[in-house]
């Protein structure tokens, strides 16, 4: 639209061809081309060359012409809100029929002048900003392109590239646009990409019809009755009901529910829970008797197993008429929304005194800090829209065990610490108090090193029991045990030292706060034991009378000590208590 521009520029014509540059690291989205992106507050720059008027951002102009190996004068300058809704031709548009159409100019915040040339171009069916990007400014669900097959193939109608792998095409989309004269240059970088982590081997976005949960607007599929709160306003209260261990978990579970789109739980897969819908092939409305097909599908799960849905034909269900008019679905529910309802079969009827008025629930969920986005997150969604309320009382999370230099464990490293291996060497005990005297909350290091430290603290532990089992052999509370108000005052003392530990161990305990617990055991056994109580009593225990009151006094003292330290530790040295 060279008047527009023109217009844009404060300009009176446009003389020759203009062209808006962009530069991409994905050349297979060309052929999708939709829009471009401009920042409504950067500068943008018409450029005069050997190659026609080139639009770029005014700051970027002489790297690209320097990059273009081109010479050039700025015409004219803008700022991009005046550009907002200009159309240029797809650059293929000259090349094939196909490609005839014209790409607006909107408006991005994402579009910056960091590095390119300061404009984006957008294929909204292969990239989530450029998709919410055409969506708001008011284009079409079904308006938007999408070539790209399930297969990573073009769909063969596709001009020039129809049938090809993206991958392959890409040479032959440079190809075409080289010929064409619309390439101004092309290079090699090292950029991060989306990628599968297992196989690491890249992987595109795509877009597809799926099936969703609203988190605000809460009206229904089924029924038009408006709930009165929305799913995302019944889980944000049910996470101020909730008890977080550690606290921070509160602020991240809020915020990820907070700024959540919608929950797509739908996927293209062959094997899992079935999705048992039937769309209208003309209008995408349900089938009218969805709610009974629902049921009937569970039945057919119950007695055929999880594929029974996927086998069985449209017109064994709905019958040949309506399979006519309706579309089977064999989409199913993605794995999340699966463990996300495991609270209706694991805790329902578990146990006596589990339930709520309003639907089961658990004392705890634990699990690692990833499980925020996960297990707690679809659990927390799918107990509020049935119960309106969490199905847990409390979410503990923790991190995860890494090597001494804070890496995640993995076969392929070698950095692993295999668990049957050190129970082998140093005992099951040694792994336990390890895990306790970690602070949980967040990444726990773990090796041979770390590993010797904690065998000195359990000595440390298992020393003072020695003593104290040692010089109360022959003491039975029954006959021996000496009233407190008649022990010495330092044997009271001890007592009292022990009770007030006890009460601080108790408290952690109630938190799941099980490293303090572990400290302050050690220090009490070092310190308050070890080097004060236990080194005064020894000339009492080895040269008073074997049966002396102030014997026996030290011996109350011990055998009450010895039990609360037996229970204690018990929890994660349960062996050695």
């Amino acid at each position: 639209e060279p008047d527009k521009l023109a217009t844009a520029f404060g300009l009176p014509e446009i003389v020759g061809e203009a062209f808006a540059v962009i530069w991409t690291t994905t050349a297979w989205t060309i052929p999708a081309n939709q829009a471009l992106n401009l920042n409504p507050e950067l500068e943008y720059a018409l450029v005069d060359t050997e190659r026609g008027l080139l639009l770029l951002a005014a700051s970027l102009v002489e790297s690209c012409l320097e990059r273009y190996q081109l010479t050039g004068s700025v015409v004219a300058t803008a700022q991009g809100k005046a550009l907002a809704g200009i159309e240029f031709h797809h650059p293929l548009a000259h090349v094939d029929a196909g490609y005839d159409r014209r790409a607006p100019i909107y408006l991005a915040d994402y579009a910056t002048a960091d590095d390119g040339t300061g404009l984006v171009h957008s294929s909204p069916a292969y990239g989530v900003e450029d998709f919410n990007s055409c969506v708001s400014h008011g284009m079409a669900l079904d308006a938007i392109l999408n070539p790209v097959q399930g297969n990573g193939q073009y769909a063969d109608e596709l001009p020039l590239f129809g049938g090809m792998n993206i991958w392959k095409a890409c040479a032959r989309i440079i190809e075409v646009l080289q010929q064409s004269d619309r390439l101004f240059a092309t290079t090699h970088i090292s950029h991060s990409y989306p990628h599968c982590w297992r196989h690491k081997t890249p992987v595109i976005y795509r877009a597809a019809a799926q099936w969703f949960i609203r988190m605000d607007e809460g009206v229904g599929v089924f029924t038009k009755d408006k709930a009165p709160k929305t799913l995302r306003q019944l889980a944000l209260d049910a996470i101020e009901q909730t008890a977080f261990y550690p606290e921070n978990g509160r602020t991240r579970l809020r915020d990820m529910i907070a700024g959540r789109p919608d929950w797509c739980i739908s996927r293209q897969r062959s094997w899992g829970v079935p999705l048992p819908f039937f769309i209208h092939r003309d209008s995408g409305e349900l089938h009218p008797r969805t709610m009974e097909i629902l049921d009937q599908a569970a039945d057919m799960i119950e007695h055929g197993g999880i594929e029974a849905w996927s086998k069985a034909s449209a017109e064994s269900i709905i019958g040949e008429e309506d399979a006519r008019l309706y579309a089977k679905s064999n989409d199913i529910l993605e794995v999340w929304f699966d463990s996300g309802t495991t609270h209706t079969t694991v805790l329902k009827g578990s146990h006596a005194g589990n339930g709520h008025a309003s639907g089961p629930e658990a004392d705890l969920y634990l699990e690692g800090h990833d499980q925020h986005r996960g297990w707690f997150h679809s659990s927390l969604l799918t107990a509020c829209a049935m119960y309106d309320r969490a199905p847990y009382r409390g979410l503990l999370t923790h991190g995860f065990t890494v090597d001494s230099q804070g890496r995640k464990m993995s076969k392929s490293l070698g950095n692993g610490v295999d668990p049957q291996q050190t129970s082998k060497k140093l005992g099951a005990e040694i792994i336990r108090l390890w895990v306790a005297a970690s602070d949980y909350s967040g990444d726990i290091a773990g090796d041979d090193k770390i590993l010797a430290r904690v065998v000195d603290t359990y000595r440390r532990i298992r020393n003072t029991l020695k003593f104290l089992l040692a010089n109360t052999s022959d003491f039975d509370p029954a006959l021996h045990a000496v009233e407190p108000r008649d022990m010495l005052e330092i044997d009271r003392y001890a007592l009292a030292r022990a009770a007030q530990l006890q009460a601080d161990i108790l408290a952690h305990y109630k938190v799941y706060e099980f490293h303090p617990v572990v400290a302050k055991l050690q220090i009490y056994c070092s310190e308050d034991l070890g080097a004060f109580y236990l080194d005064i009593l020894k000339d009492r225990l080895y040269t008073t009378g074997a049966d002396s009151h102030a014997r026996r006094s030290a011996q109350t003292a011990l055998w009450q000590i010895t039990q609360a330290m037996l229970r204690w530790m018990a929890p994660f040295l349960s062996f050695t208590a």
